[in-house]
């Protein structure tokens, strides 16, 4: 099949293959080729940011090694809870995540890698093997492969423009010059875009904060639905390219889940569906079926618990209270922005073509059809700080969980937005959402997905504030509310 003209890759146009079909071998013809002088191996840390190990290049036959064989790493130093005197695990490239880093002083080949353990299988508290074991439990069951992608929501924060302010919450979908950081936002989809991860679009959010000294300016990536484990690779890519952007222009950038005593937190809101033999098997004619409905009710019954994944501050926990669209009951709705799930429009039924007629009077052009329905189910509980592959893999937990149990269609009826508005509420504090996790965590640890020696170290970080009277007490002290966003300025 040839490579689209369009395709922004360059190593894809360079090997004219796609990047789900590169070797070893490829990625050193492309070291030769394009005469570069490092390889970086990248993994996700425990903390769930992106680390690098730089190798020279030094002989062809190096590169090749370094790029079959990978290399090892102290365990005890990125995971917590690891003990040091069995640490060592290994890190094994991942060829088709291969992308040019752009960032450093040269231009280097960056590939992501799997994590090993000492006798060469998947490490089982590595937080992308829990992500993968997941994905393939649920598959194995349902014969559901569960899709994904983020809104990525962040603050880009500098000085105050005096030709044109900003104006507080009038952010959304705003335009140059009133929309501040379009610049760093085009070169983010650019780089991104280089990197293999698709993106729907990008744009300027609601959360416009002015403050003394300086402006906070909300933005948002949404990307597009892929397998879970490509969603979570592409979030803490974006999360790495919007730092790296954002601080070469002299800006900060922050993902907390709350900035100011004032204006909107950022959230990471997920879209999911399930993909049955290339189809949707969350939607018919008529919209979300009762396959649909089951995810929905999944999600919602594992609410509580994900947020030990998905809001892992004590700030997330103002963001709830605080925002007018931040969800605080476990209930659902179709296109309901209160409920913590939502189902968004997605052309549904025969709705596209009277519309692109009305738009474009005469067109007699083919409307393009996408190989899967575009109809996703909005989870809208994480937040900036989350541990996107946990949170990912808590998913398909939950998704799994909600095919299986028979009363799931009954749930959904009673947790819809449409009958009443009485619903449980999310955790109000850390130490809230691990008494929450703890409750479910058989749940989590079936079959596997989750060890748990990964749960008891996620109970204990999440109790190590000891919040519970904390966030009670930063509501009504603005000083004291401060210092707690700052502590958590820099998540994820």
């Amino acid at each position: 099949m040839p490579i689209d003209p369009l395709e922004p890759h360059p190593l894809v146009r360079l090997l004219d293959k796609p990047a789900s079909d590169f070797t070893a071998a490829d990625l050193v013809r492309a070291v030769e080729e394009l005469d570069l002088r490092q390889v970086n191996l990248r993994y996700v840390g425990g903390d769930g940011r992106l680390k690098t190990i730089a190798f020279p290049v030094e002989s062809r036959e190096r590169v090749l090694e370094i790029l079959v064989r990978g290399e090892r790493v102290d365990g005890s130093s990125v995971f917590e809870g690891t003990a040091t005197d069995a640490s060592d695990v290994y890190i094994v490239p991942r060829h088709r995540t291969a992308f040019l880093n752009p960032f450093g002083e040269r231009t280097s080949l960056d590939v992501l890698c799997s994590f090993y353990d000492e006798d060469g299988a998947p490490l089982p508290y590595a937080a992308e093997q829990i992500l993968r074991r997941a994905a393939e439990v649920l598959t194995a069951e349902t014969g559901c492969a569960l899709e994904a992608f983020g809104e990525l929501e962040y603050y880009l924060v500098g000085e105050i423009d005096p030709f044109f302010p900003v104006e507080e919450e009038r952010g959304y979908q705003e335009s140059m010059p009133f929309s501040k950081g379009q610049r760093v936002r085009e070169q983010v989809l650019g780089h991104l875009a280089a990197m293999g991860v698709r993106m729907k679009y990008a744009h300027g959010e609601v959360g416009n904060i002015l403050e003394d000294e300086r402006q906070l300016v909300q933005h948002e990536i949404e990307f597009w639905p892929v397998p879970v484990e490509q969603a979570a690779d592409a979030l803490v890519l974006a999360k790495w390219v919007v730092r790296e952007v954002a601080h070469a222009q002299g800006l900060e950038a922050t993902f907390a889940p709350s900035v100011s005593g004032e204006g909107a937190g950022s959230g990471l809101h997920v879209h999911s569906r399930l993909v049955r033999d290339g189809a949707s098997a969350i939607v018919d004619a008529d919209g979300i079926d009762d396959t649909g409905r089951r995810l929905v009710a999944g999600y919602l019954t594992a609410a509580r618990a994900l947020t030990a994944f998905g809001n892992t501050v004590s700030t997330s926990y103002l963001r709830f209270s605080d925002g007018d669209e931040s969800p605080e009951g476990i209930c659902w709705g179709e296109t309901d922005r209160t409920g913590l799930v939502r189902v968004p429009l997605a052309w549904v039924g025969d709705v596209l073509p009277a519309m692109v007629a009305h738009a474009n009077p005469g067109s007699t052009e083919t409307i393009p059809e996408p190989d899967v329905h575009p109809q996703t189910i909005e989870l809208r509980l994480a937040d900036g700080s989350a541990d996107v592959h946990l949170l990912l893999a808590g998913m398909a937990v939950a998704a799994r969980a909600g095919l299986a149990d028979p009363d799931s269609l009954e749930v959904a009826e009673r947790l819809n937005t449409a009958d009443h508005d009485d619903f449980e509420q999310l955790p109000t504090s850390c130490a809230e959402s691990a008494d929450a996790l703890e409750a479910a965590r058989d749940r989590f640890e079936a079959d596997g997905v989750f060890p748990a020696s990964l749960v008891d170290a996620v109970l204990e970080r999440l109790r190590s504030d000891e919040d519970r009277a904390l966030v009670k007490k930063v509501r009504k002290d603005p000083d004291a509310r401060a210092e707690l966003v700052r502590r958590h300025w820099h998540v994820g």
